[in-house]
């Protein structure tokens, strides 16, 4: 009787739409909107049983009734496994438009979203897996770019569980399906390994047990399917070298070494071979979110140079304010370096370049730690460079930066060429890998001549405020490109 009252059923049904926390005049979201509006004018013909007609819909009913379901499923709970019965019953697209809805949901509200609904989100994530559900891969990967580095929120180390434990759950059917989702969750939890196994960090049983699980998870990958670790090529090496001090991957740093022949696959030779592979940008940009990435390429594509300080400033109060949070920097100069190529009108424009934004950057790492890990991101691409393979714009923002600092900030040049230099000379002791990182660089700067990127290296080998050592270190460099 109640549900006949106008004001009551108004009420259930603004309850019933609740999906995200909504700010004080915020425009309301149109996705959310479409998701509540479609629920609204089917949700009594959304309860058992179902009913709508056997026939097939048509194309504006098909869209309505998956935006409905969706809605229903992540508001309400009680009624997931009803909604879920009702939507294997009207799929014709093998799930497509369901699982695209999804990963805009996730894409666009995450953030925002209330935590039942997050909840549902992982719930209905395994439903999506089960039925093997056209594009449930990408859904899956929407989820891990949730996962933000350095940042130890409740919510965030739920997410961090949550996702290893569908993963280690759903092993088998993965491996079989969609085996590079493996290798993007490596990825990502290797690089988040690297805040959670942080030294002095203060650890409490829970963290302690999703710590474990993580480096679960990492180790049966990379011991049972190494051949998904080279589909990410070098970065691979770099992340296991984050890690070295944690007894299970020092071990398998060990055996990379000198057993090749431990991982069951005869594509690995040496670890040579993951220096040479050029890892591809979708894993840089697993590892920031979709609103960072949004704010970063619209900072380098529309804003101009001289007037970027207070985009700055929000950026840095958004993402980078809390100390722990600092670790993401070495994440976003990958995603510059690697994932952010501007076209050729943009680089001759006045737009804010990325070498300058990198710069900030580095300015803003309030930790030496930081500061290191963040030079080896901006310079880890020159490292065993290869033209063949590897991309010039990977290389840019490291040399100009330094150029263009000479006038006004000696001071980074004299930093960036420094532990350039350090990095050929130490990077990897070895002497036949000693010597490949030294070619390596050495083609670097050879490409950015030819391509025009820098005129003329005597801005800095005649730069009267550099040291003589480093301007002969640099000039050994250049003689091995005459070479």
């Amino acid at each position: 009787m109640f549900l006949g009252n106008t004001k009551f059923r108004t009420f259930f049904y603004s309850m019933a739409s609740k999906l995200i926390v909504e700010a004080p005049y915020e425009a309301e979201n149109q996705l959310k909107c479409s998701l509540r509006q479609a629920f609204e004018s089917l949700q009594p013909n959304l309860r058992s049983p179902f009913s709508f007609s056997l026939s097939i819909p048509t194309p504006d009913q098909y869209s309505q009734l998956n935006h409905a379901i969706l809605h229903g499923i992540l508001a309400e709970p009680h009624f997931a496994k009803t909604h879920i019965k009702h939507l294997h019953g009207i799929i014709t697209d093998g799930y497509a438009m369901f699982i695209n809805l999804l990963i805009k949901v996730v894409h666009q509200l995450y953030p925002k979203l209330l935590g039942s609904v997050k909840s549902q989100l992982l719930w209905v994530a395994e439903e999506m897996i089960n039925v093997l559900g056209i594009g449930f891969d990408a859904f899956l990967v929407s989820l891990l770019r949730q996962i933000n580095g350095g940042y130890f929120s409740d919510g965030n180390l739920w997410l961090c569980l949550k996702m290893a434990t569908l993963f280690l759950d759903k092993w088998q059917c993965l491996l079989e399906e969609e085996p590079d989702v493996l290798s993007c969750a490596l990825y990502v939890f290797l690089r988040v390994l690297a805040d959670h196994c942080r030294p002095n960090r203060p650890i409490d049983k829970n963290f302690e047990t999703l710590r474990r699980l993580e480096v679960h998870l990492c180790v049966k990958i990379i011991r049972e399917e190494f051949h998904l670790c080279l589909r990410i090529g070098k970065d691979f090496v770099k992340l296991l070298q984050d890690l070295i001090h944690v007894p299970e991957f020092r071990d398998i740093w060990k055996d990379l070494m000198l057993c090749p022949s431990k991982f069951n696959t005869s594509r690995y030779v040496n670890v040579s071979q993951l220096y040479h592979t050029r890892t591809c940008s979708k894993y840089v940009l697993l590892r920031i979110n979709p609103q960072m990435e949004t704010k970063l390429r619209f900072l380098m594509t529309y804003v101009k140079l001289g007037q970027q300080k207070r985009h700055q400033v929000w950026f840095f109060h958004k993402f980078l304010v809390e100390p722990d949070r600092e670790t993401i920097i070495v994440d976003i100069v990958r995603f510059i370096c690697c994932a952010h190529h501007p076209p050729y009108e943009i680089i001759q424009s006045d737009v804010v370049p990325r070498w300058a934004v990198i710069g900030w950057l580095l300015k803003s790492c309030r930790s030496s730690y930081v500061e290191r890990s963040v030079k080896l991101a901006l310079f880890y691409d020159w490292l065993f460079f290869d033209e063949r393979v590897d991309n010039v714009m990977n290389i840019e923002p490291a040399i100009l930066l330094m150029v263009h600092s000479v006038q006004k900030y000696i001071d980074i040049t004299h930093n960036l060429l420094e532990f350039l230099l350090h990095l050929v000379d130490n990077y990897d002791v070895q002497v036949e890998n000693k010597g490949l990182i030294a070619k390596g660089v050495s083609s670097a700067l050879q490409l950015l001549a030819k391509k025009g990127v820098i005129q003329s290296f005597d801005v800095l080998t005649r730069c009267p405020a550099l040291p003589p050592s480093l301007k002969e270190g640099l000039e050994r460099l250049l003689s091995g490109v005459k070479n």
